[in-house]
C-alpha cells in the first residue's frame, strides 16, 4: 500500500479499539479494489471533538463502534431512518452538500450483518428466533428480525433490561430458566460470554441446544466457541462470529464506494487477522 497525498481516509472510532478486525477486512477490500485509500483504528474518548477532528481531517468515512454508537448521533448532520429508530449507528459517510459544507450522515449495518449471515442458513420470515442478551447487539439483530418477520424472542439474565428490549420490539421475553425447555428454529447469542479467555463459557446449557436447528454466535475470538461447537455436535447448523462482521462491513463498503464489495478477500482478510493474532498470544 502507498500512501500519498491523494489517499482517502477511512477508519474505524471506538474505546477500546485496538482489537478490532475492521481495518484489516476494509484496507484488503480497497487494495483489491484498486483503490487509493486507508483504514485506520482510533481510539477516541470525547466523541464531540473526535467527530470535528475528522470532518478537519477529511475523513469519507468512518464505522462506529462501543461506547459512540449512540453518543455519536448528536454530532451528525443527518440520520438513515433505520438508524435513527434503532437509535444507534454503525457508519459515517462524509460528504459535501450543494454548498460545499462537509455533512456528516450516520447509518446502522449492524442488522443487515445479522439477517444477511442467517438467511445463509434459514428463510426468516415466520422462523423462530432466540436471543441471548440484550445490548446493543442484541437490539440491532433483534430489529433487523423483526422486520424480516421472524418470531422473536428476548432472554436476558437480568430481567428488567432484557424485558425493556422486549417490549421495545414488540416480542416476547423469557427468563433464563425457560431456555431449557424452548423450541425455535435459531438461538444467537449476542453477549460476550465464551469470548477469549473464556473459552469455556457458554451461554446457555449444552444440553437443550438440540431444541434449535440454527445456533449463531457474534463473538469471533475464538472463531469457534463452546457454544458453536457443542451445537455442532447435536446436529446444528452454526453460524460464527465472522459472517455478521463481515457482512455489516461488506454493507459498509456499499455506503462508501456504491459498489459490491469483494467479500471473499474480506473474508479471507478477517481469518488471516485472527490467526496472525493467535499466533502472537
Amino acid at each position: 500500500m502507498i500512501i500519498d497525498g491523494k489517499t482517502e481516509l477511512y477508519g474505524i472510532i471506538g474505546n477500546p479499539v485496538r482489537h478490532s478486525l475492521s481495518p484489516a477486512m476494509h484496507n484488503a477490500a480497497f487494495a483489491v479494489m484498486g483503490m487509493n485509500w486507508v483504514y485506520v483504528p482510533m481510539e477516541v474518548t470525547d466523541i464531540k471533538s473526535g467527530m470535528t477532528g475528522l470532518k478537519g481531517l477529511g475523513f469519507k468515512g468512518v464505522s462506529v463502534t462501543v461506547p459512540h454508537k449512540a453518543t455519536v448521533i448528536p454530532f451528525l448532520d443527518e440520520i438513515d431512518p433505520v438508524a435513527e429508530q434503532i437509535g444507534a449507528v454503525n457508519t459515517l459517510l462524509f460528504r459535501p452538500n450543494h454548498a460545499g459544507e462537509i455533512i456528516c450522515r450516520g447509518f446502522n449495518t449492524d442488522w443487515l450483518g445479522a439477517n444477511t449471515a442467517l438467511a445463509e442458513q434459514i428463510k426468516l420470515q415466520s422462523s423462530s428466533v432466540l436471543i441471548i442478551g440484550a445490548g446493543g447487539a442484541a437490539k440491532a439483530v433483534g430489529f433487523g428480525l423483526v422486520q424480516a418477520g421472524a418470531d422473536v424472542f428476548i432472554c436476558n439474565r437480568t430481567a428488567e433490561k432484557g424485558e425493556a428490549l422486549a417490549q421495545w420490539l414488540g416480542c416476547s421475553f423469557l427468563s433464563m430458566d425457560a431456555v431449557n425447555t424452548f423450541d425455535a428454529d435459531v438461538l444467537i447469542n449476542t453477549t460476550s460470554v465464551g469470548m477469549e479467555p473464556d473459552f469455556e463459557g457458554i451461554v446457555v446449557p449444552p444440553e437443550c441446544l438440540n431444541q434449535f436447528s440454527v445456533v449463531m454466535d457474534i463473538v469471533y475470538a475464538p472463531l469457534q466457541t463452546r457454544l458453536l461447537r457443542e451445537a455442532a455436535l447435536v446436529g446444528c447448523a452454526t453460524i460464527d462470529g465472522l459472517s455478521m462482521l463481515l457482512y455489516q462491513g461488506a454493507a459498509q463498503f456499499k455506503i462508501w464506494t456504491g459498489g459490491t464489495p469483494p467479500q471473499l478477500i474480506m473474508r479471507s482478510a478477517l481469518e488471516e487477522e485472527l490467526r496472525i493474532r493467535r499466533g502472537n498470544l
